[in-house]
């Protein structure tokens, strides 16, 4: 499962060119690439520049952005969410670029906040399609807050901290949608924003999604220099808020080792993490759901990663979500719950787990890559479909 995650782009070149027949040769002839090089690319061990990837789009029948992880494109369409992608990227594109000269003036930093605030909660409930209809305006206003108070002081750090938080929210929004191209564009300017923040736990909080960007493909080394230099530069002062997003990096960590096999690392990293949380408790600061709950679920996915799938439900038995537990981390709960039960032969109960992952967080269950494989699982498990898989398949565009 883990070398699967690492190919990325490779795994899904191969699905592709398998499903149409071809042979490696077969394929690298049709799109001018050697056949070695090819498979270096399917196994993750090369990674192709868009050159190459649009000659190999080409000779499968498909669009680059399926190659980039967006294979559920004509169910966004469907749903009538891809509509709402184009904007982001505009809005972006439009950073700090100055407003017209008969653009109204921006509201005040406290009513940004309060929009701000509901970024932050339609991410928790993992309410996609309204969190991206809202972002698109708010970016040009906070693009035009920030040249609003251009004087180094409380109030420019205030609005470069606010306009961090809508950057967040589009690359929430591309992530789970499989725009990665559109992630990075977000989380490049969340950067920049970030370093104008006057607030370390904004930049550290940067580095943990740059990070999980690398969780799918060949540059999880380098993701996990990210994380260790996110550690490095947040200095522990103590407060639990800086607490919190160190034990998101921590966990972050896990991870990154449990995807490339490390099963000692994780049992250490995962140490570290359990003291942090036993401290602190269940908290909820700069979205970094951190605490005992979140530090298990690491642990099953962690196992389930490895391929120790029997392990990953031992530790998913004894997880209890809390009252009031966000959305997004239920709903991946139940989705990695699944996918460990499916993998145990357990398909009735993983079948159930994702029927609660649709009930508590729906969107992201629709569109999550774990999802669609582990329906595929369950699929080729029996010899006959039953009516209540078959309604859940069709509903997950599977």
């Amino acid at each position: 499962m883990a070398e699967d995650r690492r190919g990325g782009v490779g795994r899904r070149i191969q699905e592709l060119r398998l499903l149409r027949g071809h042979t490696l040769r077969e394929l690298g002839r049709r799109a001018a690439v050697s056949a070695s090089m090819l498979s270096r690319i399917e196994t993750g061990a090369r990674t192709p520049s868009e050159q190459v990837l649009a000659a190999l789009a080409r000779a499968l029948g498909v669009t680059v952005s399926v190659l980039h992880g967006q294979p559920y494109i004509e169910q966004l369409r469907k749903d009538q969410l891809d509509r709402l992608i184009s904007p982001l990227g505009t809005a972006l594109d439009n950073w700090g670029i100055p407003p017209e000269d008969d653009d109204p003036a921006p509201r005040g930093l406290e009513q940004l906040g309060s929009d701000i605030s509901r970024v932050r909660q339609l991410r928790t409930d993992s309410e996609y399609g309204t969190l991206a209809e809202m972002l698109p305006g708010l970016l040009g206003e906070m693009s035009h807050a920030t040249m609003v108070h251009p004087v180094p002081g409380h109030d420019r750090e205030r609005a470069h901290w606010l306009q961090a938080e809508a950057a967040l929210g589009v690359f929430s929004v591309a992530y789970k949608f499989g725009y990665m191209d559109l992630a990075r564009l977000a989380l490049s300017r969340m950067a920049m924003a970030a370093a104008l923040s006057g607030d370390p736990r904004q930049v550290a909080a940067e580095r943990v999604k740059r990070a999980q960007l690398s969780a799918d493909g060949p540059a999880m080394e380098q993701g996990l220099r990210l994380v260790r230099q996110g550690l490095r530069d947040l200095e522990d002062d103590g407060t639990p808020g800086t607490r919190a997003v160190r034990g998101g990096l921590i966990l972050k960590g896990v991870q990154m080792h449990g995807l490339l096999g490390r099963g000692d690392e994780v049992g250490t990293w995962l140490a570290e993490a359990r003291g942090i949380a036993a401290e602190l408790g269940e908290t909820n600061h700069y979205l970094f759901v951190f605490g005992p709950t979140n530090t298990e679920q690491h642990a099953m996915a962690a196992a389930g990663d490895r391929d120790d799938h029997a392990e990953a439900v031992a530790v998913s038995d004894r997880v209890r979500l809390p009252e009031g537990y966000p959305a997004a981390r239920a709903g991946v709960y139940w989705i990695d719950r699944a996918r460990s039960l499916a993998l145990t032969a357990r398909c009735d109960g993983a079948l159930d787990a994702l029927y609660e992952a649709r009930k508590v967080s729906p969107q992201q269950t629709r569109y999550h890559p774990t999802t669609h494989s582990t329906v595929g699982v369950l699929l080729r498990a029996r010899p006959s479909v039953p009516d209540r898989l078959r309604s859940f398949a069709g509903w997950s565009g599977v």
